[in-house]
């Protein structure tokens, strides 16, 4: 499969930021005992994961982005299409939402924390079959 050349579309296949390639994580999502792990690298370029220690503490706020606009939603759409239910439903509903995509959310927490504020940009000249090869300097 080629590399898309969409930095938004590598985001929602959560692969690599800079070659659009590598994959951000090892085990699929439903996979619940491994579903955090991350490579150290790129297996492709080489590009490391973690650009410092600590450095996805701050997909913590990206995640209670995600839990708000969960907890939102689930409650517009209970009361429209359920006709404003008792408390007990609500509570049941979102818990129940949450914890169903909370892998979800922890992998596109960091995805995003890592093309944001990762300080990564696509570079189309590291493909596959190129890992290791050096990249030209800007003279």
């Amino acid at each position: 499969m080629a590399a898309p050349d969409s930095s938004k579309l590598a985001l929602l296949q959560l692969k690599c930021p800079r070659c659009h390639e590598g994959p951000l994580f090892t085990h699929s999502a439903w996979h619940l005992s491994k579903f955090s792990d991350m490579p150290e690298s790129c297996p492709v370029c080489g590009q490391t994961y973690e650009p410092e220690p600590g450095f996805y503490y701050g997909a913590m706020y990206i995640s209670f982005g995600f839990a708000v606009a969960t907890f939102a939603v689930c409650g517009v759409l209970l009361y429209y299409l359920a006709g404003d239910p008792s408390l007990w439903v609500y509570v049941t509903t979102v818990a129940a939402v949450t914890l169903l995509t909370a892998p979800l959310v922890y992998r596109y927490s960091r995805a995003l924390m890592l093309y944001l504020f990762g300080g990564v940009h696509y570079d189309p000249r590291r493909q596959p079959g190129r890992a290791g090869t050096p990249l030209p300097t800007r003279g």
